[in-house]
């Protein structure tokens, strides 16, 4: 991950300079800070909100300020602004926040609407409204080598998690893949043969996709792999 900086005109983002009006703006957040704070706002959020002090409602929405309190309790150099600042421009589109600022600012007013939730990944139950956008003709998924029998033979289930997460791009399914092996194999989906079929797939973030499971039928290993 790279830093974070603000822009007062146009809002967080990455790099040295604003990339509307090219101002330099000012620094909000280092790079393995960024990590660090993103990976427990994530977890938080999906996977432990209990331990993180978090009231999840029913389809995952939490008060913004309270994401804010947990994090603040997890790092003594966590803020307000620096949370906004990770929700904001996560490259994966992992969070969801409606209300409060975008601009950046570490204003601590708190909005009646200034929820924040994951967008999808989550263990916990909850339950996620549809989501909207396009879905592609062919969705990927990263895996280890250890388990292409396992998918060959039964497809793809859930595991651990609520739902089956796909990727929009071969790239983004090996880095998943990479998470749990050096040498990933990546799955094509047919997801045009799935929805034709009464399967939901549901957009979530910017480039992932779920469904409740894919069965063996409409997966096909790259060439290669």
């Amino acid at each position: 991950m790279t830093a974070l900086r603000a822009c007062d005109d146009h809002g967080y983002f990455e790099g040295e300079n604003c990339p509307v009006c090219d101002d330099p703006g000012r620094a909000v957040l280092g790079s393995e800070r960024r990590r660090r704070l993103s990976k427990f706002c994530s977890g938080a959020l999906r996977h432990f909100p209990d331990d993180a002090g978090l009231k999840l409602d029913g389809a995952g929405w939490t008060a913004f300020g309270e994401l804010v309190a947990a994090a603040e309790r997890q790092y003594d150099w966590a803020d307000r602004d620096r949370v906004a600042a990770v929700v904001a421009t996560d490259p994966n589109g992992r969070f969801e926040r409606t209300g409060g600022s975008r601009t950046g600012g570490a204003s601590t007013v708190e909005e009646p609407d200034d929820r924040v939730r994951a967008a999808y990944g989550h263990s916990v139950d909850v339950d996620l409204e549809s989501g909207d956008g396009p879905v592609p003709d062919i969705l990927y998924h990263g895996t280890a080598p250890e388990t292409v029998d396992a998918i060959r033979a039964d497809g793809l289930r859930p595991m651990s998690r609520q739902l089956v997460h796909l990727s929009g791009s071969v790239e983004a399914a090996r880095r998943v893949g990479a998470r749990h092996a050096a040498d990933p194999v990546v799955f094509e989906v047919d997801a045009v043969a799935m929805t034709a079929e009464g399967r939901d797939i549901t957009r979530r973030g910017r480039a992932t996709y779920t469904t409740e499971r894919v069965p063996p039928e409409y997966l096909s290993a790259l060439d290669g792999e």
